[in-house]
């Protein structure tokens, strides 16, 4: 962990006791304070009073739940959100992603591999200053000092994960990439099983950067391989 560590907050959004202070302790032994909430609106009052750097978020809470907090998260801006899902719940998963989480992990699941994700995540979601200069394609730019993305003159909303994935992309251009690759690559660890993730992050993609998301001239599906940008 770099000397920021000490300062980052991570919110753990549980209603179960025992998932909120086994995730606790690992965090804290990795050098994160924690602040932690049992239901959506008091993870809400938390986030107004005391902005985390990153959230950990149950789906299934009482009051708000879990899917509801992170579109309100992401409506106010671009705080990196981890969801929890239950085996099974492949909706919710991809509903979360629809909404801007940045990765998600199955119940039940290894703490240390939840500590991971948050250290993966926040690490892409401030990486160093980059010497990599700026793409531009046919109105298109995208600058990684800033971490920018500019659509014929208008500045986009992108989550961190969307950023990696289009400059990795864009970096790369006419190379065609499988999810597996792009799971490895982006998000930095191996999906054994599930890659909607990549899915769904393209899908979101198109809706921002292409003039016809049904008909994309820049994320090219390849069937039977994976994903390309063509400049």
């Amino acid at each position: 962990m770099g000397d920021n560590a000490a300062v980052t907050t991570v919110l753990v959004v549980d209603d179960e006791p025992i998932v909120r202070d086994v995730v606790v302790r690992y965090l804290q032994r990795d050098g994160f304070e924690t602040l932690v909430a049992g239901d959506g609106d008091t993870a809400r009052a938390l986030i107004e009073e005391t902005p985390p750097q990153l959230v950990v978020l149950d789906v299934m809470l009482p009051g708000i739940d879990g899917l509801a907090l992170c579109r309100w998260i992401r409506a106010r801006g671009d705080l990196p959100v981890i969801m929890l899902t239950a085996r099974g719940e492949e909706a919710d998963r991809i509903v979360g992603l629809e909404l801007g989480a940045d990765d998600y992990v199955t119940k039940p699941f290894s703490p240390r591999e939840l500590a991971v994700r948050v250290q993966t995540v926040l690490r892409r979601a401030r990486p160093p200053a980059s010497a990599a200069e700026p793409l531009s394609f046919d109105g298109l730019s995208i600058d990684p000092g800033t971490r920018e993305v500019v659509r014929k003159g208008e500045l986009l909303r992108l989550t961190a994960k969307e950023f990696d994935l289009l400059f990795f992309l864009a970096s790369n251009p006419r190379q065609v990439f499988s999810r597996d690759q792009l799971m490895g690559r982006v998000w930095g660890y191996e999906s054994a099983v599930d890659t909607g993730t990549v899915t769904v992050h393209v899908r979101r993609l198109r809706s921002k950067i292409e003039r016809d998301p049904s008909a994309p001239e820049h994320l090219e599906t390849v069937w039977g391989v994976g994903y390309r940008f063509v400049p």
